[in-house]
């Protein structure tokens, strides 16, 4: 007998929306109440991959940039990815975002891109097979903490009811 799955909760939002703060935090708050929870991250950084993308963001090397980009570039790396059981959009106004501490150390944190990549995120959120749901990232950070938590303590509820499935497929 096959064993009860986990749930794929995944964070996005801007650069500087506090995703991995509140990602970190989840993961504290769930592993506390007795679940198995462990945090993924893309770019991960120590890896050799991760440090050239890294020294890329952080404007350390001289890799040609290409900052246009479509939808469906975006798609085309996750298809076949386990489909994620739920999607946090942390909302934030750009302006917001620039200023928050360290906004503009990378390559793409300036406010042309970012509105780009705002632009890529409503487009993806018409998607009507995911299931996204939109946390205001402005509030507290106690206070999008507990929207985040509630979410998805109940998305891990139903989760290990369904089959796993794949993005885009």
């Amino acid at each position: 007998m096959a064993g009860r799955r986990g749930a794929l909760i995944v964070l996005e939002g801007v650069d500087r929306a506090g995703k991995t703060t509140q990602c970190c935090k989840l993961v504290e708050a769930l592993c506390d109440a007795g679940q198995r929870a462990q945090m993924l991250r893309f770019p991960e950084r120590s890896t050799e991959i991760g440090k050239l993308l890294s020294s890329y963001l952080e404007k350390k090397s001289e890799i040609e940039a290409h900052a246009n980009f479509s939808l469906d570039w975006c798609k085309q790396p996750d298809v076949g990815l386990p489909k994620p059981d739920l999607v946090l959009f942390l909302q934030l106004q750009l302006a917001d975002a620039a200023k928050r501490e360290g906004f503009g150390c990378e390559l793409y944190e300036n406010q042309a891109f970012q509105k780009q990549v705002l632009q890529r995120f409503y487009q993806l959120m018409e998607d009507p097979t995911l299931n996204w749901k939109i946390v205001d990232a402005s509030k507290s950070f106690e206070e999008v903490h507990e929207e985040i938590r509630t979410v998805s303590e109940a998305t891990i509820c139903t989760a290990a009811q369904r089959p796993l499935e794949e993005l885009w497929k």
